[in-house]
């Protein structure tokens, strides 16, 4: 893990430098956007990486030469079997990006049908305790 951290942060520190180079070269605006929209990637990757790192004790199975395969085995997080939430916020983030063609209404709409569905996506196992004492 240490190695693709180096690997974003370089990535990161390249693409930023290239976008102030190509804007002072008197590049397009769009590609100066996109040059440092593709830092900030690179950047958000990089800090994901340092994080779970540095959550994780800061020495990964993958990190040791001499590691074994069996090194890493076990759970690896919860992930919900049978959520049906992931389909209504890809249709109300659809509604959105299509309400920038269609009208403005509709993104309006669009923006909160995504907002009450990623609510239920993030709380779906958050259901209050139902034991009586």
């Amino acid at each position: 893990m240490k190695v693709m951290q180096r690997l974003f942060l370089g990535l990161t520190v390249f693409y930023l430098f290239i976008s102030i180079v190509y804007w002072q070269l008197g590049g397009e605006p769009l590609g100066i956007i996109a040059i440092g929209l593709s830092g900030g990637l690179a950047g958000l990757i990089y800090f994901y990486l340092w994080y779970s790192m540095k959550q994780q004790g800061g020495v990964l199975p993958e990190d040791n030469l001499e590691g074994e395969i069996a090194d890493s085995a076990g759970d690896l997080g919860f992930y919900s079997p049978h959520s049906w939430w992931p389909l209504p916020v890809s249709l109300s983030v659809m509604a959105s990006g299509l309400g920038l063609i269609v009208g403005w209404w509709l993104t309006l709409i669009g923006v909160g049908a995504l907002l009450v569905s990623v609510i239920g996506f993030v709380t779906e196992y958050e259901k209050p305790s139902t034991s009586i004492h």
